[in-house]
């Protein structure tokens, strides 16, 4: 399993909306509203990289009133 963190900027009040729709996407872990520079940070696994990829830009990106995703795969070193 690859876990990712998706940092996630919205359109100015959109935060809460996107977070419950994304929260709905299967692979998605949790999705909270933040404040800072990132207005919704999502926990996402999927079976590999390439899985993890199509789930972000097939689903996550998908979702309306988002301007910009960052994902950041998580490492075990």
């Amino acid at each position: 399993m690859v876990q990712a963190y998706i940092l996630i900027q919205t359109e100015v009040g959109k935060a809460t909306a996107v977070a419950e729709s994304i929260s709905k996407i299967p692979g998605v872990i949790t999705a909270e509203d933040v404040t800072g520079p990132y207005d919704v940070i999502v926990r996402a696994e999927a079976g590999s990289i390439d899985d993890l990829g199509r789930l972000v830009v097939a689903k996550v990106q998908q979702v309306e009133g988002i301007t910009r995703t960052l994902t950041c795969p998580v490492v075990r070193l």
